[in-house]
């Protein structure tokens, strides 16, 4: 007889470490788009680091938002 499908509010192993292995890169992904966004727009518009300190700062910013965004739906989902 199978046995009964785990409720809703229990993780798998599986899923607890795709989670770990995920949350890491968020931040560092959304950063390094963030400013790869902004030095082109620099190299483009000539306006030198301004842009891409500034894309960079929202790209962590929104990196952090995304991560605390997910450890939420993750905690919620316990």
């Amino acid at each position: 007889m199978p046995s009964d499908p785990p409720s809703k509010g229990t993780r798998t192993l599986v899923q607890i470490l795709a989670l770990a292995m995920e949350l890491p890169v968020i931040p560092v992904a959304a950063v390094l788009i963030g400013g790869g966004l902004g030095y082109l727009l620099d190299k483009w518009l000539h306006t030198g680091p301004f842009l891409t300190l500034t894309f960079g700062v929202l790209g962590f910013a929104a990196g952090i938002r995304e991560l605390v965004r997910r450890l939420k739906i993750n905690h919620d989902d316990q």
